[in-house]
């Protein structure tokens, strides 16, 4: 992170760069360099690694029960074969403890993955992370919002994490009503910054799994009703479209992070 740099008057002269970073997804190399040249890092989730639809030997997932496996898997749910799926994951678990295997698996990701952010670090969820065990990682430096408002150089940035509810089931989903809860509670902000897009088909759509992922009809409400400048997501990995505009709000698809290594950047 890069110091301030006062005029002979007392007053910063230069503008303010913050960096985000969306589905990290255990890119932690990158990650520790994320914050570089940044007066702050913006996290907007999904910092596990279950499985990599792009190589099958990372992750969670091949860890525990092998690439074949694994490509399996990927192929249920690619074909939207969900039922099929869960009934194969089922098998593979019989007779494990799942729960204590996975939290685990989560706890090393969480334990390297947070001791890679940059102070100051502002982060909310994204859907596949444990949010419970957040608070035994989160260091000083680092602040979790979620349905929560911050003031970083003179702007006002609203968070909501999570996604809702999928046939995938992935640990952070919630209900229409909960996420619209945590919109609502922001009220009027100048950057809205979730995990999830507004439920707009461009944002939501993603080319290379060839469907659409779930967007937020609340955050798209909110959007027109409350005119933020900019609206901030991720989770759509492949989008159709990266960037649009909204009426005055600026809806940016900051980047699979896991795969670029590199933030996305915002000056005032």
């Amino acid at each position: 992170m890069r110091g301030s740099e006062p005029d002979d008057g007392g007053a910063v002269t230069r503008p303010t760069r913050i960096h985000v970073v969306s589905d990290v997804h255990g890119n932690t190399e990158a990650l520790a360099r994320a914050g570089d040249g940044a007066d702050a890092l913006i996290c907007l989730g999904d910092l596990v690694l279950f499985l990599d639809y792009a190589d099958h030997s990372r992750g969670i997932f091949p860890d525990l029960f092998g690439v074949e496996n694994a490509d399996r898997i990927v192929a249920l749910r690619t074909a939207r074969r969900y039922d099929e799926a869960r009934a194969f994951g089922r098998e593979l678990w019989a007779g494990r403890d799942r729960n204590a295997e996975i939290l685990g698996a989560v706890r090393r990701q969480y334990a390297e993955l947070f001791a890679a952010f940059p102070t100051p670090t502002y982060a909310t969820y994204g859907n596949v992370d444990v949010p419970d065990l957040w608070p035994e990682y989160t260091r000083p430096g680092t602040t979790v919002l979620d349905g929560e408002r911050v003031e970083i150089g003179g702007r006002v940035f609203g968070f909501v994490g999570g996604g809702l509810r999928t046939p995938m089931n992935t640990p952070y989903e919630i209900s229409d009503e909960e996420y619209a809860a945590k919109v609502e509670a922001l009220g009027e902000v100048d950057v809205l910054c979730s995990h999830i897009p507004p439920e707009v088909p461009e944002l939501t759509y993603d080319t290379v799994a060839r469907r659409f992922e779930r967007g937020s009809p609340a955050l798209l409400e909110a959007i027109r009703t409350t005119r933020p400048r900019y609206a901030l997501f991720g989770h759509v990995h492949q989008p159709l479209v990266r960037r649009m505009r909204i009426g005055a709000t600026e809806c940016v698809n900051v980047g699979h992070f896991a795969s670029t290594g590199t933030p996305w950047a915002l000056s005032w």
